[in-house]
């Protein structure tokens, strides 16, 4: 079925798409996910907080305000 407004699916795309679908599931699932290093974040193996509190303010602290772990 061919679309024939402004929504139709460059053909190329449409085509990527179908040879994903036909990759086996275990290989799907080892190219969708991407490793990307988050700074201080991945600096430890693991942090424990006490509190929510604690845990915010280490936060805001902390990291980049780029990566979204800020208060709005």
């Amino acid at each position: 079925m061919e679309r024939t407004d402004d929504t139709a699916i460059p053909p190329e795309w449409l085509a990527e798409f179908e040879a994903a679908a036909r990759r086996p599931l275990e290989q799907r699932m080892k190219y969708a996910f991407i490793k990307t290093y988050k700074p201080v974040l991945d600096d430890a193996r693991f942090r424990a907080f006490d509190t929510m509190e604690d845990y915010r303010r280490w936060c805001e602290e902390n990291l980049p305000p780029w990566l979204g772990y800020g208060r709005i």
